[in-house]
């Protein structure tokens, strides 16, 4: 008797989700009984009546590990737990249809479901676990916002882009006499921000978890520039904000997204930094999702196939209920339940943050 595995992506888009969709099949391959199924946008492929389903075998995931985003499609926006649909009125409201997603997998005779995506694509499949769903997760993020994984693919391809760019503002920069401000994403943890700036020279960094004050930036800036010459790169993610104030961003008007929309701190901060006296000329960059897409550099399409290895080894062992990990330099497993229990934020004692000061990254405290 056939045996079927239904595999989705959740969440934003991401550097390597092909490779372990890809991964997953060829594993599965070689065991006869076991068919894959995707369920295109993650749930609601399965939720949407008629259903969007696809089978992926061999021929459908060739060659697809150079490529970036997911094959199946994703979507941030609602979830089995909080379905968006328009109301009579016009307004937008969410249900709960977990159950009938629960009865759709039954009735589809799904013997296992892979989740692969962040911290709140996990925190569905430990609630969908606790309803009884044989359910495995794997972590995706481009934040490395993970605590359970030592890193989650797609994260090294965004510090990659990132860091290209930081490189290609030093030159421009240099030429002109001016202050570049490079703007990258980060919501609430600053790994790409921390990690680009360092491999790329910057002179600042500001990230969420150390507030900044703009007089230690502009102390920065200054010493940078003499009589009128001289030059400076800023990188701030996208969740940085100032001592005493928060993050900049707007309320989303997107039904079922349920996150503020982050962005504009870069300008936000040019503007302080004009306010402060600055008479430099201000640039700012802002990267938005150029770091989440194109072709995952070589080791995040190597730690996605060895995810998606995993994960399927662990459908065939019924170890429901976990998500691969990467702890260096195994791939192991670790329950759903310790995946999503603590966010991966920068240490405040992290030595990435002492390689920051040891080289003179002002880092806005």
């Amino acid at each position: 008797m056939q045996k079927k595995v239904l595999v989705v992506t959740g969440g934003g888009d991401c550097p390597g989700l092909n490779a372990v969709i890809r991964a997953i099949v060829k594993r599965a391959s070689q065991e006869s009984e076991w068919q894959v199924i995707g369920s295109i946008e993650s749930y609601n492929g399965i939720l949407k009546e008629p259903m969007e389903t696809v089978i992926l075998n061999e021929q459908a995931v060739a060659g697809i590990h150079v490529r970036g985003g997911t094959i199946i499609g994703t979507t941030n926006k609602g979830g089995p737990f909080s379905w968006p649909y328009k109301k009579a009125d016009g307004t937008w409201a969410t249900e709960d249809k977990s159950e009938e997603l629960l009865r759709k997998i039954k009735d589809l005779e799904i013997d296992a479901v892979i989740s692969i995506g962040g911290d709140g694509s996990q925190k569905i499949s430990q609630k969908l676990f606790e309803m009884g769903c044989p359910i495995i997760g794997v972590p995706k993020t481009i934040d490395n916002d993970l605590s359970a994984t030592d890193f989650t693919f797609g994260f090294r391809t965004a510090v990659q882009i990132a860091t290209e760019s930081v490189d290609k503002l030093v030159t421009t920069a240099a030429s002109h006499n001016r202050i570049m401000i490079m703007e990258v994403m980060g919501r609430d943890a600053g790994w790409i921000a921390l990690h680009s700036a360092i491999a790329g020279g910057a002179e600042v960094c500001l990230i969420p978890e150390i507030p900044y004050r703009i007089d230690s930036v502009m102390k920065k800036i200054n010493s940078r520039f003499k009589k009128g010459k001289g030059f400076a790169v800023i990188v701030v993610a996208e969740g940085a904000k100032p001592q005493g104030g928060s993050a900049t961003g707007t309320e989303s008007q997107e039904a079922g997204y349920q996150n503020v929309h982050l962005g504009g701190i870069a300008y936000k901060l040019q503007r302080e930094i004009q306010d402060a006296g600055c008479e430099a000329s201000i640039r700012v960059t802002v990267l938005g999702h150029l770091q989440r897409g194109g072709i995952p550099i070589a080791v995040d399409r190597l730690l996605a196939t060895e995810f998606g290895v995993k994960a399927f080894e662990m459908v065939l062992e019924k170890e429901f209920g976990r998500m691969v990990s990467y702890r260096h330099p195994n791939i192991v497993s670790v329950p759903l339940q310790e995946a999503t229990s603590e966010y991966n934020y920068i240490k405040q004692d992290s030595f990435l943050l002492k390689t920051a000061r040891g080289i003179g990254l002002s880092l806005g405290d």
